[in-house]
């Protein structure tokens, strides 16, 4: 698959991060990733995301990473396309993504750089050399330390053929507006803030209608028939499960730092495919939040 084909197929649909299946000791659990794999696998996204953030890549040991994006390629190669999520410092992400097409992996998430900040210079700097170590198709994530501007993505857009895709999770409209409008079709774009159907309306009206689901996770008929509503305009769908299901889980996911993936986990677990815990410095949820969870998911019905 070239980088033209995966962002003609990035530029519909529905896409998500399966969690990484850890077992009690908190070492990566392949049966239970592959079992998660092929139950997800069938719902109708367009692409999974291999250890990406809800996949907690942050916390993934180099000889860890090599097999989850194996894992995920191998069980997934008729079904749908992976794409893996790589970062770190140039260096480490130039690995990653090596690795990653070695692998197979059909594309990348360039994930923001960890802890320092830095110039924009120096960001775009890094995301060339990442575009340019490899030949398959690259999305990068603004969010965090990373915030490239429109003239600057367009610079890299130039100078990288294979950069097919930018992936918002800043929030910033202004910023979101002048970057579709500056690069128009150069660039797939995909809505990448947390719990993303709450924005995902809005990000449609700005000419981004595609959008990585977490709850695809744990409640995936639900996330794909939210998708649809939202591409139809079906606002009285929309309204009712933001009312009944994404604002409550809201009230759960804010209540602790780092709860974006962990209620993720948790959901897994309720749905009867259990990723195991989540790994420091994360934390798993509360038993009274866990059953706060576990009600909200069972007024959505079977899967």
């Amino acid at each position: 698959m070239n980088p033209q084909e995966l962002k003609s197929i990035l530029s519909s649909g529905l896409l998500s991060f399966p969690v990484t299946d850890f077992n009690a000791q908190g070492d990566f659990h392949r049966a239970g990733y592959i079992k998660r794999l092929e139950w997800l696998a069938p719902y109708g996204a367009s692409a999974l995301f291999a250890a990406g953030g809800t996949g907690e890549f942050f916390s993934l040991a180099a000889s860890e990473y090599s097999e989850i994006i194996k894992t995920a390629v191998d069980t997934c190669a008729t079904s749908v396309p992976i794409l893996a999520g790589v970062g770190g410092s140039t260096r480490q992400a130039i690995e990653y993504a090596q690795e990653a097409e070695r692998l197979g992996a059909k594309g990348l998430l360039l994930l923001p750089h960890y802890l320092t900040e830095a110039s924009q210079d120096g960001v775009a700097a890094h995301v060339e050399a990442v575009c340019k170590s490899v030949n398959i198709g690259v999305v990068v994530y603004n969010r965090n330390v990373c915030r490239l501007t429109a003239p600057l993505l367009e610079q890299l857009a130039e100078r990288c053929p294979n950069l097919i895709g930018y992936k918002d999770g800043l929030g910033d409209v202004e910023l979101m507006v002048s970057i579709r409008r500056r690069l128009g079709d150069r660039l797939t774009y995909l809505g990448g803030l947390p719990t993303a159907e709450v924005y995902a309306a809005a990000y449609r009206a700005l000419g981004v209608p595609v959008y990585s689901s977490a709850v695809f996770n744990f409640i995936p008929k639900t996330a794909m028939d939210f998708y649809r509503a939202i591409a139809r305009d079906d606002h009285q769908t929309v309204g009712k499960l933001i009312d009944d299901f994404f604002l409550p889980y809201l009230d759960i996911r804010n209540r602790c730092p780092g709860y974006g993936v962990s209620i993720v986990k948790a959901g897994a677990k309720i749905a009867g495919y259990d990723a195991g815990p989540v790994r420091t410095p994360l934390t798993d949820l509360t038993a009274h939040e866990y059953e706060m969870l576990a009600a909200l998911i069972d007024k959505q019905g079977p899967q």
